[in-house]
């Protein structure tokens, strides 16, 4: 049974009480989403296990490869219960935040962050609920209590989120309840990526892979860009994570509203010269949790992150909790679907350097791309263990070619459905290099893929079977 038409930016939905079931999710998945996103700030371990069963058994019925990406919290700092449900905080009043876990009131609230007295500095601005309402640091006694005073008031209920984008924190990124999330995670060999929230720096990124690689997991990491902090850092974690996620609700707090369209753009710019691929997240098409279609913002909103160049664009709650998520994906699919008429590339990416360790590789992948335009190729073919040569030809945005991977690994397929414009295949024969080529072309041919005539570019290793790093490329004619 085939999916939705086949676009080359992917979506990634998120799975919720909305669209948990197996049917929910089979409607997702034949009306395009190409990664369900298990967020582990909801639900249980048993509610995600049943899901990640759901996706895993729709993959073998029909043939799909729709990746699961696993969304670990993070250090989340929430206030307390508010005693009467809600309290108006006025402007210019005063309030304490506390360490005490006490009832919140309009004169003292709790907070989550027990060192917060310590870290935070006068003058410093506190956000609450989604930037919403704005308090600024008057002093703090360095041991459980700090004053603030309310520069931006408002209705302020039980456990809303707290950013704070001046304070450097020492808070890991990784809480208790992460751990606890991600040993349970690196049980599951269906899981192919798991999202690290509020990355600071690359050393963040590196304590969850090295996780990952020490329970023998072929999971890979995403970083989400939420942080002040993580834009200071951002070259060097796009190079330590294998992708990014703008998740631009908690980023979009914490930086200035006005900077954040040019911030997504360069940070999608370095990931695809990185070869990383990078989701655009948060409030897509957030009106769409109640109605039936997208405002026109919404809808340009989607194109934007196309024509930027985003390797896949993510849907929340619109999937998870909204009233249509089929309704919703469809929705999205027509806009990539025209967006992607338009979308003109506009990376410059510079010549293999002779002091990567991957060259050989990277200068193959390089010429594929390039001989592809030249040739007027139909498709780029290329075998993977790693997913390497994916990654890299993705990167160059063939926009007039095709590119096709064919893997053993079952799990590299389904982690390779979040990387722009790839479509894979299962394969597990290889023998030579000339037998591989010819079949893998014809399994093309028969899925009418390519047709007779067709120039393709294969890629691959040489001998077949020792399973190298990408050394061949070769030009065929279909016939």
């Amino acid at each position: 049974m085939a999916k939705a038409g086949y676009q080359n930016t992917k979506i990634v939905a998120t799975v919720g009480p909305a669209c948990s079931s197996y049917n929910g999710l089979l409607e997702l998945a034949k009306a395009g989403v190409d990664v369900f996103r298990l967020n582990f700030s909801h639900g249980t371990h048993a509610e995600h296990l049943e899901v990640i069963n759901h996706i895993t058994a729709i993959n073998l019925k029909f043939g799909f490869h729709c990746g699961t990406l696993a969304d670990l919290q993070g250090p989340k700092i929430r206030i307390g219960n508010i005693e009467e449900k809600e309290v108006m905080l006025h402007n210019g009043a005063e309030i304490v935040f506390t360490s005490d876990r006490v009832p919140g009131n309009a004169e003292r609230v709790y907070m989550s962050y027990e060192n917060f007295p310590k870290e935070v500095e006068a003058g410093e601005r506190i956000l609450l609920d989604d930037g919403k309402l704005v308090l600024q640091v008057i002093s703090t006694d360095r041991e459980r209590e700090v004053r603030l005073k309310v520069i931006h008031g408002g209705m302020l209920s039980s456990k809303k989120g707290v950013n704070l984008p001046d304070t450097k924190l020492t808070i890991p990124s990784m809480t208790p309840k992460d751990h606890e999330d991600l040993q349970f995670i690196l049980k599951q060999p269906s899981v192919n990526w798991i999202a690290l929230s509020f990355v600071r720096k690359a050393e963040d990124v590196k304590e969850l892979a090295d996780l990952i690689e020490a329970a023998g997991h072929t999971a890979k990491t995403i970083a989400k860009i939420e942080k002040p902090e993580a834009i200071r850092n951002i070259r060097k974690i796009i190079k330590q994570a294998n992708g990014i996620m703008i998740a631009r609700g908690d980023l979009g707090v914490e930086v200035a509203m006005e900077k954040l369209p040019t911030l997504q753009k360069e940070i999608i710019r370095l990931s695809i010269n990185r070869s990383r691929p990078v989701i655009v997240a948060t409030q897509l098409m957030d009106s769409m949790i109640n109605n039936p279609s997208p405002t026109r913002a919404e809808i340009t909103d989607v194109a934007n992150a196309v024509l930027d160049g985003a390797d896949a664009v993510m849907l929340s709650a619109e999937t998870s909790v909204g009233k249509h998520p089929a309704l919703v994906v469809h929705a999205m699919n027509k806009i990539i679907t025209e967006a992607e008429k338009h979308y003109s590339p506009r990376i410059q990416h510079s010549v293999p350097s002779a002091k990567s360790r991957t060259y050989w590789s990277d200068t193959v992948c390089y010429h594929a791309a390039r001989m592809a335009q030249d040739v007027n190729a139909k498709a780029i073919i290329g075998m993977t263990t790693s997913g390497f040569t994916a990654f890299k030809i993705s990167s160059y945005r063939p926009l007039d070619s095709k590119i096709f991977v064919f893997s053993e690994q079952l799990h590299m397929l389904n982690a390779l459905n979040l990387v722009w414009g790839v479509q894979t295949f299962f394969y597990d024969k290889f023998s030579s290099t000339d037998e591989t080529i010819y079949d893998v072309v014809n399994i093309l041919l028969e899925a009418g893929e390519v047709k007779k005539g067709d120039i393709v570019i294969n890629t691959g290793s040489m001998p077949m079977h020792k399973k190298y790093r990408t050394n061949m490329l070769k030009l065929t004619l279909v016939d």
